[in-house]
């Protein structure tokens, strides 16, 4: 148990910080209804923890080479513990939110010190090892995610997909201050707070724009406002990153045609494959009268295709280029949103599957290989930057999708709604019109907003796709935690990323 004691400890907080990411999709409509929330309001649920990991996961990884990555990852798992306390306990929208952001700033703390951990326990064939089994349950979490959380609000109420993390997190805890050592980056390194802050601005800006877009439209003043800020906070954080010593981001790096063609795809990825889902969700749930758990299990054609190609793919597609299987998984998962656009007044959760299916394969393929793909787009020096900022955009992508989907949703309805029902629907989302609008005509305008967001999200899809099969030339991607001959390792990669 003590030589792989620090794996199970680091992998007890990633399979739950992961699994909050999707376990609430399923409870949104439930939510909902005893908070009295509007479809904004549930936006924010979602974004609210994906948007503070992001935003506060370089941030994290820099502060963690300093204070020591094991307390820092203890401090997150504690703060991540009281988050879902409050979560569980919220009374009302603006509650639940803000504990959900907090939750993100725990879950940030705990993501961005994982890697680093294992790579100063395990060398060798243990490392990819224990990467090996920190991959699986990464994407176990994605999952199990709905399911459970589908299980969860049938049975106890949606406040217990919170309240579980608190046995977990007392558990990670413990394990992790008996099993797992103590470690720290190179001394006289300093943390980029202007850069956190400023990265944080721009992140947050540009998501509040685009849900209030849904609200008051695209070219409303308030709308354009946030646009504007969050591009003065663009700005400042290229100035900030081109005079700090330590960046959280190295600037040069975005002169390489392969990692910007990473990043992209990974910003690309998350949003496209899992931006969609939450209003899938509340479609399935609100208009087709599933319980929550049916609500969950309808997602496996998705989780289990990427499962399956996942474990087959690392076999068979070994050392196949990476521009190849990132950009090919991405154009599935485009093709993949296409097929789902055909939902109709009379369509049920069946017409999903096909294409779900497809985003479940094009999951497979780029999930494993986008970590690779950074970190052999950049330096061995800059290993652990890249890592951290390929993270980043990911969560990133994540928040930026259901924002924009939602919005593209909301205003499609709007349009296709009278003037009485639109109000309505800003207020309280398709709850709200019942009674006002014939259940058919709600129906037929809710799916209508569903095909427009998930073409939107396939022509998003198919263009990442063709940017990364333009833009990334490098020849393979190596696996994380596996060097090329004299090239260093992973921890020595983390350890010099911000010198």
């Amino acid at each position: 148990m003590r030589g792989w004691g620090p794996l199970v400890a680091v992998c007890v907080g990633t399979f739950m910080l992961l699994l909050d990411v999707t376990i609430a999709i399923v409870a949104l409509p439930d939510m909902a209804r005893a908070l009295h929330a509007s479809l904004s309001d549930l936006q924010w649920v979602i974004d609210g923890y994906a948007l503070t990991l992001a935003a506060v996961l370089l941030g994290a990884g820099a502060a963690a080479d300093i204070l020591g990555r094991r307390r820092v990852y203890v401090v997150g798992l504690v703060l991540f513990a009281v988050a879902s306390l409050l979560c569980g306990l919220t009374q009302g929208p603006g509650q639940l939110v803000a504990a959900r952001a907090v939750q993100g700033v725990g879950a940030a703390a705990m993501f961005a010190t994982t890697l680093p951990l294992l790579g100063s326990v395990y060398q060798g064939r243990r490392r990819s090892v224990a990467l090996g089994v920190f991959g699986a349950v990464s994407g176990a979490a994605a999952a199990v995610g709905p399911v459970l959380g589908g299980l969860l609000t049938a049975g106890p109420g949606w406040r217990w997909i919170f309240f579980v993390n608190l046995p977990v997190s007392v558990l990670g805890v413990w394990l992790t201050l008996r099993l797992v050592p103590e470690s720290k980056g190179p001394r006289g390194v300093r943390v980029d707070w202007a850069g956190t802050a400023t990265f944080a601005a721009c992140a947050g800006g540009t998501t509040y724009a685009v849900v209030r877009a849904g609200e008051d439209g695209w070219t409303s003043g308030a709308t354009l406002g946030w646009f504007a800020g969050a591009a003065v906070a663009l700005v400042c954080f290229v100035l900030v990153e081109r005079r700090v010593a330590h960046p959280l981001l190295d600037l040069s790096l975005l002169r390489r045609p392969a990692f910007v063609g990473v990043l992209l795809g990974g910003l690309a990825f998350n949003g496209v494959a899992f931006g969609v889902i939450p209003y899938l969700s509340i479609w399935m749930q609100t208009l087709l009268g599933m319980t929550p758990v049916r609500g969950g299990l309808t997602l496996l054609p998705l989780t289990g295709a990427s499962v399956v190609v996942a474990v087959l793919g690392g076999r068979l597609l070994h050392g196949a280029p990476a521009r190849l299987t990132i950009g090919g998984g991405l154009l599935l998962i485009g093709t993949g949103s296409f097929c789902q656009a055909v939902l109709g007044a009379g369509s049920d959760w069946r017409a999903l599957a096909p294409g779900l299916v497809l985003v479940g394969v094009g999951t497979g393929l780029v999930s494993p290989a986008i970590a690779g793909a950074a970190l052999a787009a950049v330096p061995q020096e800059r290993a652990g930057m890249a890592g951290g900022a390929v993270n980043t955009f990911r969560q990133l992508g994540y928040a930026f999708g259901v924002a924009v989907f939602g919005t593209v949703l909301t205003s499609r309805m709007r349009d296709d709604l009278p003037g009485a029902a639109a109000h309505a629907l800003a207020g309280g989302g398709a709850d709200a019109l019942r009674g006002s609008v014939p259940e058919h005509t709600l129906r037929s305008v809710f799916a209508a907003g569903l095909d427009t967001a998930l073409v939107t999200a396939g022509c998003a899809g198919v263009v990442a796709g063709v940017l990364v099969l333009v833009l990334v030339r490098t020849p393979g991607a190596r696996p994380a935690g596996v060097t090329e001959p004299g090239a260093g390792t992973l921890e020595e990669g983390v350890a010099t990323s911000r010198r």
